[in-house]
């Protein structure tokens, strides 16, 4: 028995399939690399053509133009568009992307259209072009998850494995944009991916890799903003501490009131169509005040890591960043979240630089970045290491570990759902981040099942039978039938026999010969696990399902029941409580 044991009880739940799915998850990979490179052209090309009037993919920021009061016009001509596009092409456009995906990887089976794969670039290249804080993170991990889940369509996988390749196609896009694979990975598992198995945990860390490789012959390579600050000291741990609060509360106000703006558009006497435009007039006015706070804003990052901004245009710029970003999202119009969140976030920590000891001032811009994202995405380990690698800077890494850790732990305590999932929320849907093993994964049919089996053999004569086990002293609804070898041939319950039943005919009549073999979702085998056998008895609304040595021999060894079922739950429970005794 034990060497039967060791044979089917692994750590790991895989087999040779998945390694059909990590060479699907390589051309993925390039995929979501071109799919940046596409998507980061179009907003080049809407930049220059909303603020220069020129057909050009050369890089120019929007603030440099001479528009005037002219400008404010732009974002609200690119809402109107977006508007439009939503509105006749798809509507699965609008929003920042990463809610989009967690609803379809959770509640529409991982299946995205070819629909959005190409609106949802066209149309955050037009809102990012005519001037919208956004950036373009978003809208690559929707447009890579789009793609990903078009390739996986074209192959016969199950609804898991559609989900690993649209995240694939996701993190892949992200790598290709911001160069960080490490953190896109870790924003696979820490948001889309759900579980933490290698059938979805390689192929994403494959994709990844391959768009990291790729992306410097179509991208540039390296950090996007290199930054190297000096040494902490042992102050900088309570430093860190307030920056993390601080950013953790900044996370929270900015996700509450980006929904209550949100309603404040719902309860317009106009359809959501317009909403973007009239979002679009806001963006137009805090960027005619402050230019910089337009567009994706890169440049105005890596001037806010290395101190290049004075404090009082961190300030203004901090303000209008935020109250325009709020606006244009809460619109419903389509960009990403993370580049304007890393715009507020250093601009909060150029605000506390002069005040936080332990560290250089360059230090403090970086960390605060890195806990606003935390407290606003809820996934503590992206953020810290996505601006790593964002930067690179080795000295950064312990005190993004804590003060994102920090951030992160003030939204849990203090807000009910994340930006991320409050939307979800809102559409009826509940998401619980919380992540352990199921207790029926971590036991096998054998552990649990009844090894004392009450089988009718199939050659008894029905009238036997129904006295026998149906009468007075029935024990239980149904019965596995056996033949003389013990092979199973299904189970009988009282309705099996029908009012004009022979009673001298044997048993065996009630089993047509063309459905003589049982079928195997109405059986067990020892080496499933007792998530398998549950989902079994659900789906086909049984109470008992028979145990069979192996499938094609079909000997009768035992039987499961609901009850059995409930073992594993109840252990795990009373381990824990014994723990939580222990502790207190």
């Amino acid at each position: 028995m034990s060497s039967l044991h060791n044979l089917y009880k692994r750590d790991f739940a895989a087999d040779s399939r998945l390694l059909r799915i990590a060479m699907i998850a390589v051309v993925i990979g390039g995929c979501g690399t071109l799919a940046a490179f596409v998507l980061l052209n179009l907003i080049r090309m809407f930049t220059n053509l909303f603020f220069y009037q020129s057909f050009s993919f050369a890089t120019h920021s929007p603030a440099d133009n001479h528009l005037g009061a002219w400008v404010i016009a732009l974002p609200a001509l690119g809402g109107l568009i977006v508007g439009l596009i939503a509105r006749f092409g798809s509507d699965k456009i609008r929003g920042h992307g990463i809610p989009e995906a967690i609803e379809a990887i959770l509640f529409g089976k991982s299946k995205m259209s070819a629909k959005v794969a190409v609106l949802k670039p066209l149309s955050s290249g037009i809102v990012i072009g005519s001037g919208g804080p956004f950036g373009a993170e978003g809208p690559i991990i929707m447009t890579g998850g789009a793609i990903g889940s078009l390739i996986a369509q074209h192959f016969h996988l199950t609804a898991a494995e559609r989900k690993t390749l649209l995240v694939a196609g996701a993190a892949a896009g992200m790598t290709a944009v911001f160069g960080t694979p490490v953190a896109a990975v870790l924003l696979a598992v820490e948001l889309l991916l759900f579980e933490l198995r290698p059938r979805s945990l390689l192929p994403v860390i494959v994709a990844c890799a391959v768009a990291g490789f790729t992306r410097p012959l179509l991208l540039e390579s390296g950090p996007l903003f290199p930054l190297q600050t000096s040494e902490v000291g042992v102050s900088a741990l309570f430093s860190c501490v307030i920056a993390g609060i601080l950013g953790g509360a900044l996370s929270a106000l900015m996700s509450t009131v980006l929904y209550k703006v949100e309603d404040m558009f719902g309860k317009l006497p106009i359809h959501w169509m317009w909403w973007p435009a009239l979002g679009g007039i806001a963006v137009g006015i805090g960027g005619y005040f402050e230019p910089r706070a337009l567009g994706v804003g890169y440049d105005v990052i890596g001037d806010l890591l290395n101190g290049n901004l004075a404090l009082q245009l961190v300030l203004g710029l901090l303000l209008v960043k935020a109250v325009i970003w709020v606006i244009a999202l809460g619109s419903g119009t389509s960009g990403g979240v993370l580049a304007p969140l890393l715009i507020i976030g250093a601009g909060l920590g150029a605000v506390l630089a002069p005040w936080l000891p332990g560290g250089d001032a360059h230090l403090w811009p970086l960390v605060c970045m890195a806990a606003v994202l935390a407290g606003v995405l809820g996934a503590p380990l992206t953020a810290a290491v996505f601006a790593f690698g964002l930067t690179h800077d080795t000295n950064a890494l312990l005190p993004l570990l804590l003060t994102t850790g920090v951030a992160y732990g003030f939204t849990v305590l203090t807000m009910k759902r994340s930006i991320m999932t409050e939307k979800i929320a809102r559409r009826g849907y509940h998401i619980y981040r919380e992540y352990g093993v199921d207790p029926l994964e971590r036991q096998h049919v054998d552990e649990v099942m009844s090894h004392t089996v009450t089988a009718i053999p199939a050659n008894l004569a029905i009238a036997e039978v129904l006295e026998r086990y149906f009468g007075t002293q029935q024990a239980h609804r149904c019965y596995p039938v056996v033949d003389e070898e013990q092979r199973l041939l299904g189970m009988v319950e009282r309705s099996s026999f029908g009012p004009q039943v022979d009673g001298n005919n044997p048993l065996t009549t009630l089993f047509n010969p063309i459905h003589q073999t049982p079928s195997a979702a109405l059986m067990a085998v020892p080496s499933e696990t007792c998530r398998i056998a549950a989902a079994r008895m659900a789906s086909h609304h049984l109470e008992r399902l028979p145990v069979v040595s192996d499938l094609e021999s079909r000997r009768l060894i035992g039987i499961i029941s609901r009850s059995d079922l409930i073992k594993p739950s109840r252990l795990f429970f009373d381990e824990e409580q014994k723990r939580e005794r222990l502790i207190s």
